[in-house]
């Protein structure tokens, strides 16, 4: 009786950045050899080399285009920005072929991720809608992720022996995304709120008092922490987190509710990174 072999599988990542870069390593470590990355800068002038050599040193073969880095995948991760997923999406239809899985981790509004399925599936490829509930950072891979689409439990059948943890909620679009950005909404207005707060407590001497008052109000809460915490978050992640909240608020925009509160937070949010950018600049 013939013994059936299950191919190795081979990941494809577009956008090597923070996410990109953290999943490649873990799935390395779980025994994932073939690998391929491509990212925008690549090609830029005065960092692709660095960058390609970072791809390199982690056993990651640095693709010449998307296109090329995605050729041999069984799946291909899109790990851009959010204002990048539909386009990425979008020039994907050229490349993929019937049967690749493109597992699409940007906070992206449920219409865009609507949109960027409609050019996925047309190339015969299965697009799988896959909402981030946690900071990626603290567990990589196996931060809990909601999946969509026809093919989310195969996709999860695929990944989850890997150290993933992807649960499918839906066989339609748009659910997985949804809930991810009303927690967005939630969460990240927080953080823009506690981040003004503390800075204003503390320019007037009264931030013991305040944080006292509000762990009263909250009890198990140490306020003081948080607050650091949360600045150091907006600081370090804010760009992107700006990107997720205007995604939150075009959602907000496509059920006919008002987007102000959420885009002021997106703008909050990138006051925060450009705090962390100034402070960059001035310890050159």
């Amino acid at each position: 009786m013939r013994r059936h072999v299950t191919k190795p599988l081979k990941l494809a990542f577009i956008g090597y950045g923070e996410v990109g870069k953290l999943f490649a390593r873990q799935f390395r470590e779980k025994g994932v050899a073939g690998m391929t990355a491509y990212d925008l800068l690549f090609d830029d002038p005065s960092r692709g080399a660095e960058k390609r050599a970072e791809a390199q040193q982690a056993n990651v073969s640095a693709g010449a285009s998307a296109a090329d880095a995605a050729r041999d995948a069984d799946v291909v991760f899109s790990c851009v920005t959010a204002d990048q997923a539909e386009p990425v999406a979008r020039l994907a239809r050229s490349y993929l072929r019937p049967g690749q899985f493109f597992v699409d981790v940007n906070s992206a509004a449920p219409e865009t991720k609507r949109r960027a399925a409609a050019e996925v599936m047309a190339a015969g490829a299965h697009y799988i809608e896959a909402a981030v509930m946690a900071p990626v950072a603290p567990k990589g891979i196996a931060t809990a992720i909601l999946a969509g689409g026809p093919e989310a439990g195969r996709a999860a059948a695929l990944l989850n022996p890997l150290g993933m943890d992807v649960a499918p909620v839906s066989s339609e679009y748009g659910r997985a995304s949804a809930t991810k950005l009303s927690r967005s909404i939630m969460i990240k207005g927080i953080e823009a709120l506690i981040v003004d707060a503390a800075r204003s407590a503390r320019a007037w001497g009264v931030a013991d008092d305040v944080f006292a008052s509000l762990e009263r109000t909250f009890p198990g809460t140490d306020f003081a922490a948080l607050a650091d915490n949360m600045a150091e978050r907006v600081r370090t992640h804010g760009l992107r987190r700006a990107a997720e909240m205007r995604e939150a608020a075009d959602m907000l925009d496509d059920l006919g509710v008002n987007s102000s509160l959420a885009r002021a937070v997106a703008d909050a949010q990138e006051r925060g990174a450009a705090v962390n950018a100034d402070k960059a600049k001035s310890t050159r």
